[in-house]
């Protein structure tokens, strides 16, 4: 029997009593989905699996997605490697959805831990839904009627910037280029309205005057990351943490330098917000 424990007020849930290296009925299936969806980020603990069980467990969800611009493990081109090594340390610090800058973008993420530091290298998480109830209703009437670009380019500057970085990634620019989405997505399993702009990977608000565009999304990166709507999650070695992409944003918390921490990353094909 599962056992599910809330990790946040806003979002957040430990489950217990799964084993993960197994295949799942469509009954079980069907539960993680609910639940997911309901706290928008599940995790798990001591879950020993493979890369094809990582692999088979996302495709219940639905179809994968890969990455552009991260390398992957051999033979599953789908799972990324997420590593920060003293001589190459992650470059990731901002509160972000993945791979907004897509057409699709992700509807949700299953990221297991490899190699986790002895101290420090948390995550945490933030609700989108908590987010977007917590503004007043003329804010929320406001921000429905806007359209935001999200572009990779500006999402890996800093790697665009590094010697060669142009000439690596250049596939992956033209892939890729700057996308429309709606500031308020509405998600399409609750129907409930979120916040959908993250500092990553937003460039700017297409209805507004370049000075209006940069305060509307200063004032909301800093609100998506009030506490009241975050939850945190310490690695341990074999956890398995899933996110609802359309309904989170998340932030690693990078304190464990120069330790060893790696990851693999799955994503979930997901549909056009509206």
């Amino acid at each position: 029997m599962l056992q599910i424990k809330p990790v946040g007020g806003a979002l957040g849930a430990e489950i217990e009593g799964l084993d993960l290296g197994r295949e799942l009925d469509a009954e079980m299936t069907s539960t993680l989905r609910e639940l997911l969806v309901e706290h928008e980020v599940i995790f798990f603990r001591d879950q020993d699996i493979s890369a094809a069980r990582q692999k088979a467990l996302a495709l219940t969800f639905g179809p994968l997605q890969m990455h552009p611009a991260y390398a992957t493990v051999e033979g599953f081109p789908e799972i990324t490697i997420l590593e920060s090594t003293p001589d190459k340390p992650t470059k990731i610090e901002a509160w972000h959805a993945d791979m907004t800058f897509r057409q699709h973008p992700p509807m949700g993420t299953v990221l297991r831990s490899v190699i986790v530091p002895s101290k420090g290298g948390d995550t945490l998480w933030s609700s989108m839904t908590a987010a977007y109830d917590g503004l007043s209703a003329p804010m929320q009437a406001f921000l429905g009627g806007l359209t935001a670009v999200h572009d990779f380019s500006w999402g890996f500057k800093e790697s665009l910037a590094e010697p060669g970085g142009a000439e690596r990634l250049a596939e992956a620019v033209a892939a890729n280029p700057p996308v429309r989405h709606p500031v308020i997505r509405t998600h399409p399993e609750s129907g409930k309205k979120v916040i959908y702009v993250n500092s990553l990977f937003t460039t700017h608000i297409e209805e507004l005057s370049a000075r209006e565009s940069d305060a509307v999304l200063a004032y909301l990166f800093a609100h998506v990351t009030t506490a009241e709507y975050t939850c945190r999650f310490h690695w341990q070695p074999h956890s398995i943490a899933i996110w609802d992409n359309r309904s989170t944003q998340h932030k690693p918390i990078n304190d464990y330098f120069p330790a060893h921490r790696k990851l693999h990353r799955i994503t979930i094909d997901g549909d056009m917000p509206y």
